[in-house]
């Protein structure tokens, strides 16, 4: 539900145009060195402000509730707030009856007998990665303790086709439409062997974690789709040195669910907005006619440039969770 993890688990919580937003952070280690400022650098590359984005502002900045003392994490559960400072719920108050093509908003309705939070999406919105982009933050730190750092990075692979984001943007802008795009993450410093077989492998560990990010319709390990059209010798990574270092990474650094050493490499489709200021037809539910519309509000004209430090966030939160999974329960006995 609104739960992930089993060690490093996280609880997320709040609307888009309620009081706030945030995130329950259970199973952290203690002395893990903690404080608001660690948050300011991930959650700033996610605010709007560059072009191609909402013009809605929030300070976003982070109330640390529970679980830092002196700095340092507890061991107890870290709970973290933010305020919703910026909100125009009139906006969507005037198109109650109106559910929006490509939201949330009808099955929201149905699901919950009309008693969801409607404005701004809800529970649904986008404004719930901000609290996943903290968890984050706090997986980064685990996963960056000890001797071999494992290193998290995303970037966009492109918008509307382009490789050249502005000519993307450019096309939708052109359109009076949004557009959507491809990101990549790449995680490096991997250990050899994190993950289950089968339910809990790392790819499904991490496409279900993904796939909680608004907009994500797509992903692909490695190769990903371009599989398909390879020979198994050619799509095969061989082993080159007693490390396990592969001489291609087709496989996206994982095999069998269980990570290679090899650096863990995926990509996501972000589709386009689905407010836009085109005119669509959906159903007016009052007058039970099909009628033109068009999404009024602040919105993003392509959400995949605000989606990189996001995908970080759930990326490290799902493999800071199998770390301390690995931490605590050996697979093997000692040899004699």
């Amino acid at each position: 539900m609104n739960s992930l993890g089993r060690i490093f688990r996280v609880s997320i919580f709040g609307e888009s145009h309620g009081p706030g937003v945030g995130i329950i952070v259970d199973g952290c280690p203690a002395g893990i060195p903690l404080a608001e400022e660690d948050f300011l650098p991930d959650i700033a590359r996610r605010k709007p402000g560059a072009k191609g984005t909402t013009p809605r502002q929030e300070a976003d900045m982070p109330i640390i509730q529970s679980g830092v003392f002196q700095q340092h994490t507890t061991g107890s559960p870290i709970m973290i707030w933010f305020e919703n400072q910026n909100t125009r719920s009139a906006d969507y108050e005037k198109q109650r009856d109106i559910p929006r093509p490509g939201h949330a908003d009808w099955v929201a309705r149905i699901k919950y007998g009309g008693y969801e939070d409607y404005r701004g999406g809800g529970h649904f919105s986008g404004r719930l990665t901000l609290p996943l982009v903290a968890a984050g933050v706090i997986a980064k730190k685990i996963l960056h303790q000890g001797d071999a750092p494992i290193d998290i990075q995303a970037r966009i692979m492109e918008i509307g086709g382009e490789t050249d984001w502005e000519k993307g943007l450019e096309k939708a802008i052109a359109a009076k439409d949004s557009i959507g795009g491809i990101v990549e993450c790449v995680a490096t410093g991997l250990p050899a062997g994190l993950g289950e077989p089968f339910f809990d492998s790392v790819e499904s560990l991490i496409a279900h974690a993904v796939f909680a990010i608004p907009a994500i319709k797509g992903i692909e390990f490695g190769a990903g789709f371009r599989a398909a059209r390879m020979f198994g010798s050619e799509h095969n990574d061989p082993i080159i040195d007693k490390s396990g270092k592969t001489a291609t990474n087709h496989a996206g650094g994982v095999v069998g669910g269980l990570t290679n050493g090899n650096p863990l490499v995926f990509r996501v489709v972000v589709k386009p907005t689905s407010s836009t200021p085109k005119t669509q037809h959906t159903l007016n539910l009052r007058s039970g006619e099909v009628e033109p519309f068009s999404v009024k509000g602040r919105h993003d004209l392509c959400i995949a440039l605000r989606v990189p430090v996001v995908l970080e966030a759930v990326t490290a939160i799902v493999l800071a969770d199998l770390l301390l999974i690995a931490q605590q329960r050996p697979v093997c006995w000692p040899a004699p």
